[in-house]
């Protein structure tokens, strides 16, 4: 019975540990996802009530791209100095240069299901874009759970 007991602590405390691990990058992720999909809005649709459009108004995959690249910048500052402030790297180029790698693979993501609904399915309206955003940022953002614990953030 003790080896049962031991084993089934041992999987509790792994299973909080990931909980823990998941709702801290759960909190990063939700406050990039303001920066990504705000920035997004902003560049191409403007200010609320405007009726101009942003300043990207004919280019929404750059604008994408763009909006993606500056939520990245703050998930790596929220993720290093909270989520895996125990993990991460000596080297902070290596790290980076991971981050960025796995975040590349993550923008091509979001920006590709834009593409897609624009592109490929004729849809323009901001739901549609938004829409689609929504979709492919949970892609990404799965996949950089992934990455983030297998390469980025990894005990010394």
């Amino acid at each position: 019975m003790p080896v049962l007991a031991s084993v089934t602590l041992r999987a509790r405390d792994a299973v909080k540990g990931i909980w823990r691990e998941a709702a801290k990058f759960g909190v990063i992720g939700a406050l990039a996802f303001v920066v990504d999909n705000g920035g997004y809005n902003l560049l191409v649709f403007g200010l609320p009530g405007d009726g101009r459009g942003g300043v990207l108004r004919t280019a929404p995959v750059q604008a994408s791209a763009l909006a993606t690249a500056a939520a990245a910048l703050f998930s790596w500052a929220g993720n290093r100095y909270w989520t895996y402030r125990h993990q991460h790297r000596a080297k902070v180029t290596h790290e980076l240069a991971l981050f960025l790698l796995a975040n590349g693979v993550g923008l091509v993501i979001t920006a590709g299901t834009v593409f897609a609904s624009r592109q490929l399915l004729g849809l323009d309206s901001a739901l549609s874009d938004n829409t689609a955003r929504i979709l492919g940022w949970v892609l990404a953002t799965l996949f950089r759970f992934y990455a983030y614990r297998r390469y980025v953030f990894v005990a010394p």
